[in-house]
């Protein structure tokens, strides 16, 4: 269940890994942001394309043909191997802080932080990601999952709303909206934003699963699969 878990978050809660053997501590941080190449470009793409097909594990033997020194290449890797429920994942998002991508650092390791249901990491991570990039509705969204999680009702709410009217096209903050609503048993409201946004009956059941577990006793796990990948 963990590693599922793991595999689903982000993921934005979204979205967002070497084969270890780099001393990714060592290498500058900044090193590797400047533009790629033509021919890097495309094997990125690649390697973006696999990941999205669930070609994980194809999609990092591509990424391993890129130099290890360029950031995108240890931001993508650091993410496959979060999806992998990976070890590897957490020293190279920490290579990238202080980086170009260290809100996409920092993104990661709250997702990392909040898979492990570390509800305080999680927060402290995204709440950084977010200053760093405050428009990015993947992390916004995310962070309102942590505040979910953590009951925070009206923070949560937020940040929610925050990521849909950053990216009105992307249903996933909305679906976590209807989670939160449902859970305050405001179903009127939960079922006029379903209709609004049209989101499927599943979506709908999901939310609702979700929103269910927030009320047991131990909410450890509840909307963590709301995270981007």
């Amino acid at each position: 269940m963990k590693a599922m878990i793991a595999s689903l978050t982000l993921l934005l809660l979204g979205g967002c890994a070497s084969n270890g053997q780099a001393p990714w501590n060592a290498l500058n941080p900044n090193a590797g942001c400047g533009p790629l190449s033509q021919e890097q470009q495309l094997s990125m793409t690649l390697a973006d394309d696999m990941a999205r097909d669930g070609k994980l594990h194809a999609s990092l033997a591509n990424l391993q043909s890129l130099p290890d020194n360029l950031a995108d290449v240890r931001l993508r890797k650091a993410k496959v191997y979060r999806l992998l429920g990976r070890s590897e994942a957490e020293p190279l998002y920490r290579g990238l802080l202080g980086s170009c991508l260290a809100a996409e650092a920092e993104h990661g390791l709250g997702q990392l932080a909040a898979a492990r249901a570390d509800y305080g990491q999680a927060q402290a991570h995204l709440q950084r990601a977010a200053r760093l990039a405050p428009t990015d509705e993947k992390i916004r969204n995310d962070l309102g999952v942590v505040y979910l999680n953590q009951l925070r009702i009206e923070d949560a709410r937020f940040e929610f709303l925050t990521a849909m009217e950053l990216k009105q096209s992307d249903s996933l903050a909305a679906l976590n909206l209807v989670t939160l609503l449902l859970y305050q048993d405001d179903w009127t409201r939960a079922a006029e934003l379903v209709s609004r946004l049209n989101l499927s009956p599943e979506q709908f059941s999901e939310a609702q699963a979700r929103a269910q577990k927030l009320k047991t006793p131990s909410p450890v796990t509840a909307a963590a699969t709301a995270m981007l990948k």
